[in-house]
């Protein structure tokens, strides 16, 4: 009998090949495109255009949205769009369990929004952007990707296989969490009842921390974004795993 580091190690190996194969097929799809990169730098302009914002104030939103929409881009739709193409069940038939699909497709959203969300980041360090701590920053958008790339595992957890269906459903409950998480209006702007809206958005403390790190004006203490980020991870991809067991039987 194999042990179980083995066998952990095997599933690990087998989660980046699905991962490999998402980036491939996945990442130039017009939804994931217009929904992960161009649609929030439109929206981020249309906020910014006209108003004499500095810098420093622009950049944490920019940041926090852009992270935000491409980790969200892709892990909602992988799953719909293969069991519409009926990959899923040839996929289901590899020695693979349904986590390691699940981590798989993570890691791809993951990927897809660390490197999108550099691109904010080298821009406005060659205009003059300082960040405090600049691995700081960094630990933030890996630990924040992967968070919100395990939010968009539960949206794709209804046995559907209409890609349509579940980017409306993502829309949903995306949109109302970019304008409660302080992109727009900073928490220590925000009235009371204000900011104890914006603590159910995991999307809250990242900005929060960018605001640390490049406004230097925080909210939150560092260690208690990086504390509740980490705990909103845990959560939902407790949630995800759980809920796809449940469901990704009905898809074959």
């Amino acid at each position: 009998m194999m042990s179980t580091g083995p066998m952990v190690v095997q599933q690990l190996n087998r989660a980046w090949t699905i991962a490999r194969k998402d980036i491939r097929i996945y990442y130039f799809k017009g939804p994931v495109m217009i929904f992960g990169i161009i649609f929030p730098v439109f929206l981020f302009l249309s906020f910014i255009i006209g108003r004499e914002l500095t810098l420093s104030f622009v950049m944490p939103g920019l940041l926090g949205m852009v992270l935000f929409f491409t980790s969200t881009a892709i892990s909602p739709v992988v799953i719909p769009w293969e069991t519409q193409a009926r990959t899923l069940e040839r996929l289901m038939s590899c020695p693979v369990t349904i986590p390691t699909i699940i981590f798989g497709d993570i890691l791809a959203s993951f990927i897809f929004g660390v490197l999108i969300s550099l691109i904010p980041v080298i821009v406005g360090m060659a205009l003059g952007m300082a960040i405090s701590y600049p691995l700081i920053l960094v630990l933030g958008i890996i630990l924040a990707s992967f968070c919100f790339s395990s939010l968009g595992l539960i949206f794709s957890s209804a046995p559907t296989n209409t890609p349509s269906n579940i980017m409306m459903l993502s829309s949903l409950i995306k949109f109302p969490l970019i304008f409660i998480s302080g992109i727009f209006i900073p928490l220590n702007d925000l009235p009371a009842w204000g900011r104890v809206i914006s603590y159910l958005s995991p999307l809250t403390y990242f900005t929060d921390i960018t605001r640390h790190l490049i406004e230097k004006r925080g909210y939150l203490p560092l260690a208690v974004d990086f504390l509740l980020l980490l705990a909103l991870t845990a959560l939902y991809l407790a949630i995800a795993s759980g809920l796809h067991l449940k469901t990704m039987s009905k898809r074959i």
